[in-house]
């Protein structure tokens, strides 16, 4: 990669700094760049390397759910989701807990973290709003209307994709892995499933199945380099 005018772009002349393979998948052409940086371009996305070489499970039994409750922030949100989560607000208030709903009424869903991103409301100094416990184990109020069908919104991209992290550039959307001691469980040696396959899901509903489909190219093409 290089800088151009302050900003952090790909330099797609200088074709010696990565291979472009082209494998023809069901009667298409899948391309995507794989930088010498550790790196992957797919269509408008910079990948990085780790969401195909790293495994991981989230172990919720161990965990207790604490992604929804450590940190000093709620979970990153896309500027249409407030307004998703509110139009199904009647159908996620049962699941809520009374903290929630007084967070909720009192600040709403949403506010801005201290570098101006949307993230959830957090009840005061606490978990998400949107938090609710169950023998311990903190779970998701939003989730759970969706998984009693209540609701088509799942839950926010942001908290289906971690451990992955998107950040937003002008060029190209930065797909990074997010390594945080709250899921050391889930990254225990030995365990889990290669990261882009267990998060088949999420990539699929943020990207597309094209999309997808170039990222299982390019791990495919990273695997048989490596000899995996």
């Amino acid at each position: 990669m290089i800088f151009a005018g302050g900003k952090q772009i790909i330099n797609i002349a200088e074709k010696q700094r990565y291979e472009i393979p082209i494998i023809p998948r069901n009667g298409i052409s899948l391309t995507f760049a794989v930088l010498m940086n550790a790196m992957i371009v797919i269509e408008n996305t910079l990948v990085s390397e780790d969401l195909i070489i790293s495994r991981f499970c989230c172990k919720l039994q161990e965990c207790r759910g604490a992604c929804c409750v450590e940190g000093d922030a709620g979970a990153p949100l896309e500027a249409e989701e407030p307004k998703i989560i509110a139009k199904y607000i009647r159908a996620i208030r049962p699941y809520m807990e009374e903290a929630g709903l007084n967070t909720l009424k009192k600040e709403g869903i949403s506010t801005k973290d201290i570098l101006g991103a949307l993230v959830t409301t957090l009840n005061p100094g606490k978990e998400c709003l949107f938090t609710y416990f169950k023998n311990g184990i903190a779970y998701c109020a939003v989730e759970k209307a969706w998984t009693e069908g209540k609701i088509p919104f799942q839950k926010p991209i942001s908290c289906h994709l971690y451990p992955v992290r998107i950040s937003k550039f002008d060029l190209y959307d930065a797909v990074n892995v997010h390594q945080w001691h709250v899921c050391a469980t889930g990254w225990k040696e030995g365990d889990g499933i290669p990261l882009y396959q267990y998060l088949k899901a999420p990539l699929i509903r943020k990207f597309g199945e094209l999309w997808y489909e170039q990222l299982e190219a390019a791990a495919q093409y990273v695997n048989d380099k490596s000899g995996k």
